[in-house]
């Protein structure tokens, strides 16, 4: 969990603790996956997910919150290593699916 100034300000800290619960309660996202960042009603989400569905639904439950002005999700996707494909093997898909 991340913080900023006016995060310990009070009201930011509300909004950052209920954003995490959020984050906790509805998204598929575990808690160290995931940063959240508060200045002024705006939300920053970082950190890194498995899959663009995870990042898609934390930016969605993050924007739920009440006391949510704007949501800036900078959560990166990075998928595993088992679904990376070399270029070759995009190709022979891409023949395959072409055939």
């Amino acid at each position: 969990m991340t913080e900023d100034s006016d995060t310990r300000n009070g009201s930011g800290g509300r909004l950052q603790r209920d954003v995490l619960e959020e984050l906790r309660w509805d998204a598929p996202v575990q808690p160290n996956e995931i940063g959240v960042i508060v200045k002024d009603g705006v939300v920053t989400l970082t950190g890194w997910v498995d899959t663009y569905s995870k990042k898609w639904m934390a930016g969605k439950a993050a924007k739920r919150v009440r006391g949510v002005r704007a949501v800036a999700n900078d959560i990166e996707v990075r998928l595993p290593a088992s679904a990376e494909r070399t270029d070759a093997d995009i190709a022979a898909a891409a023949i395959r699916a072409l055939e």
